[in-house]
């Protein structure tokens, strides 16, 4: 694999990471409503908005037309498991309570369905989560970004690897510059209203984890 069209190719991550650093108030999350598409416009078509639905299930809001062109659908309204083969949910599932009940970021190394028309697919998933108006964690800023041709579609992912950090720590933007480093005009479509959900309170101090998991879901 070119490692520098790879590292191109998750420029996008690194991106979003960094806007989402640089909107944190003190060590809280950002707010929903202070995401201004214009700070991350050359990640745009990367990102999206998800939604908390339940304790293991987040959905779409809107989203760039990577994600788009991947599914060869629009993606807003969707669930975010409809991006991943069914053997890679229920890891997906395990993650998305971390996501917002610590808060966490997650950072989630893919790789593309095999079969006929479908090439060889990496990829990487970013989720940062975001507080909504009422301070609740039931908002999250993903970005998803892949190397490789999308083929024939719709274009599901299975994980090879989860790296959850926990949120509240005191993490500055440099950081952002090397999440991935080492892993194979505004638009109005990320201008959408937020409404409060209930969630978990976090738990201060929980240290940082690291979780791999290779060949399975």
């Amino acid at each position: 694999m070119n490692a520098r069209g790879l590292d191109r190719a998750m420029a996008p991550l690194r991106l979003v990471e960094s806007y989402w650093l640089g909107l944190r108030e003190g060590s809280d999350v950002p707010l929903r409503s202070v995401i201004d598409p214009r700070g991350m416009e050359d990640a745009l078509e990367n990102a999206f908005l998800a939604e908390r639905l339940g304790p293991s299930l987040a959905k779409i809001r809107v989203a760039g037309s990577h994600l788009n062109d991947l599914m060869g659908m629009e993606v807003g309204g969707m669930p975010l498991s409809a991006l991943f083969t069914p053997a890679a949910r229920n890891r997906l599932s395990e993650a998305i309570p971390r996501l917002f009940g610590d808060p966490a970021i997650l950072r989630i190394t893919l790789r593309g369905e095999a079969g006929f028309g479908r090439p060889a697919l990496d990829g990487a998933l970013l989720l940062l989560p975001l507080r909504s108006d009422m301070n609740d964690v039931t908002r999250a800023l993903g970005c998803l970004a892949t190397h490789g041709d999308i083929g024939r579609t719709p274009r599901r992912f299975d994980i090879t690897g989860v790296e959850i950090t926990h949120a509240l720590g005191d993490l500055v933007p440099d950081e952002a510059a090397e999440a991935f480093q080492d892993r194979s005009n505004a638009s109005p479509g990320l201008a959408e209203d937020a409404a409060p959900f209930a969630h978990a309170p976090a738990e201060p101090g929980k240290p940082h984890l690291r979780i791999v998991v290779s060949n399975d879901d």
